[in-house]
C-alpha cells in the first residue's frame, strides 16, 4: 500500500498558545477548524494545498474526558508546540496493529481514520494514521490558499512504503521535521 500525504498535526497546549507559535513561524493565523467529541480535542487549519493542510490540535478544556486515550499523545502534552504525528491518505483501509478505524464526522465532513489504541502512533507520531474521506468533502476545500506549501516531511524511520517524495525516510536517530515554502520563504518546524 502506497500512502499519500493528507495532513501534519501541531500538537500544543492550548488552541491560542499553538496559533501564536504558528504565527510567529509562518507569518499566517491560522483558521478555526472544530471540535471531535469523541476525543476530547479541538483544533484549527492551515490549507497547504488541494487535498492537504496542517493541523493544529490541542486539548478541548470544555469537552468530558474521552474515556481512551486522545490521539496525537495529547495526554499529558506539554512543552511548546511540536509536530505530534502525520496522516496519510489511502482508500484501503486496514487497520495497522494497534490500531482501530473509526468513523467521524464534523458538519458536510465525513471520514473513516485508523486511531492509536494507546493515543499516539509508533516512533512519537513518525508512523502514520490512515484516513479516508470517502467521495465527500475535503477540509483544505474550505479553507483559503495562503501559499503554503509542503515542502518536506522528515520521518524518524528506516522503511515505509511512501508514494509522495516530499516525505523522506531520515533514519532512526533523527526527529521529525516539517519544511514548508510560505510567501515569506522557507520555514522548518
Amino acid at each position: 500500500m502506497s500512502l499519500t500525504f493528507d495532513h501534519v498535526a501541531i500538537a500544543a497546549r492550548t488552541l491560542a498558545e499553538g496559533a501564536e507559535w504558528l504565527h510567529d513561524r509562518l507569518g499566517i493565523a491560522p483558521d478555526p477548524g472544530g471540535k471531535h467529541p469523541a476525543l476530547g480535542t479541538h483544533n484549527m487549519l492551515l490549507s497547504l494545498g488541494p487535498g492537504e493542510y496542517l493541523e493544529l490540535i490541542a486539548v478541548d478544556p470544555e469537552a468530558p474526558p474521552p474515556g481512551r486515550p486522545r490521539w496525537f499523545g495529547l495526554d499529558g502534552f506539554d512543552g511548546p508546540p511540536r509536530i505530534a504525528g502525520w496522516v496519510a491518505r489511502t482508500t484501503c483501509m486496514i487497520a495497522p496493529a494497534g490500531t482501530a478505524i473509526a468513523e467521524a464526522s464534523r458538519g458536510d465532513l465525513r471520514w473513516r481514520i485508523t486511531l492509536p489504541q494507546k493515543g499516539q502512533m509508533p516512533r512519537d507520531g513518525a508512523e502514520p494514521m490512515l484516513i479516508d474521506w470517502g467521495t465527500g468533502a475535503h477540509p483544505s476545500d474550505m479553507l483559503p490558499d495562503r501559499g503554503l506549501r509542503l515542502k518536506r516531511l522528515s520521518l524518524p524511520l528506516e522503511r515505509l512504503d511512501l508514494g509522495d517524495r516530499r516525505l523522506m525516510l531520515a533514519g532512526a536517530r533523527t526527529t521529525m521535521t516539517l519544511t514548508l515554502t510560505t510567501p515569506n520563504g522557507e520555514v522548518s518546524l
